[in-house]
């Protein structure tokens, strides 16, 4: 999925459930949830629960109700076959036959198998309807949580700054790309790109990774929020001065100026300072 990933987790019992919210959508782990009835095989339980039919019937309806890509022949074949003891379903089949998206499999370090809270429920009450009430408890305590839902609003302002990022871009596309040369046309992103780095940051992407090796991503991915919101501001000012023909070095100094003279009015910002607070609580509790 390409949608920007918030994660936490639970904690049920002294069991931690991993939850992660994909859109607007929170996802909880089937693979955790599954570690209540066997901590050492959770897929077994998962996949026994896969097996039975008024399950097939429950995960069915929930695609059909969410998901207009969903697969019904397959899925009806399925329900045919549900229940009978030569009937085998895992997550895996189950996503790859129906096209379906109420659960999803991520594999790797951190992977594991993941359904939306609908059908996450379902499956705690499976295991143990006791398990399941204090898992609803949890879940509803963490959407209530002040850290977690600023979290999900940070990550909403780091989808912003990428969307306009796309306004960016395609004044790039429309009046600079036509007037390059093959060659020179496959590094116009990156350089426009470094305009904003270093008017903002004062060094570009590249000279970011040579002094931070060991950090995966890039310097958008660490900057503090008041820097963000610059980000945000600047790659519309770039847009624009690009669409009124400046050139590079023109907007460079534009840039770096109004940059400097958003910090300068952020600095002192009561509302920016409310944020960086709640910021700081968020990782301070991780």
């Amino acid at each position: 999925m390409n949608a920007e990933i918030v994660k936490s987790e639970l904690n049920v019992n002294n069991n931690k459930i991993n939850v992660i919210r994909i859109g607007n959508k929170e996802y909880i782990s089937l693979t955790d949830l599954a570690r209540y009835a066997n901590p050492e095989e959770p897929k077994i339980p998962i996949q026994t629960w896969m097996r039975n039919r008024d399950v097939i019937a429950y995960l069915g309806l929930w695609e059909k109700l969410n998901n207009e890509n969903f697969k019904g022949s397959e899925f009806t074949t399925f329900e045919s076959l549900a229940g009978k003891n030569s009937f085998y379903m895992s997550p895996q089949k189950w996503i790859k036959e129906t096209n379906a998206i109420g659960i999803i499999s991520k594999s790797g370090n951190n992977g594991g198998t993941y359904a939306c809270s609908d059908i996450a429920l379902e499956f705690a009450s499976w295991l143990s309807p006791e398990f399941k009430l204090y898992v609803i408890q949890e879940f509803e305590r963490l959407k209530r949580n002040e850290a977690y839902q600023y979290k999900v609003d940070w990550t909403a302002s780091r989808m912003l700054a990428k969307s306009n990022y796309h306004i960016h871009t395609d004044s790039i596309k429309e009046n600079i790309i036509p007037k390059l040369t093959d060659k020179q046309k496959q590094y116009v992103y990156a350089e426009e790109a470094d305009v904003l780095n270093v008017a903002l940051f004062g060094m570009t992407a590249k000279e970011w990774r040579d002094k931070n090796p060991n950090l995966e991503g890039n310097i958008r991915d660490y900057t503090d929020l008041k820097h963000l919101l610059i980000l945000c501001n600047l790659e519309n000012t770039n847009a624009e001065l690009i669409n009124a023909g400046l050139s590079q070095l023109e907007r460079l100094i534009k840039l770096n100026e109004s940059a400097i003279r958003q910090m300068k009015i952020l600095e002192n910002d009561k509302s920016i300072k409310k944020l960086e607070n709640l910021n700081k609580k968020l990782i301070d509790n991780k």
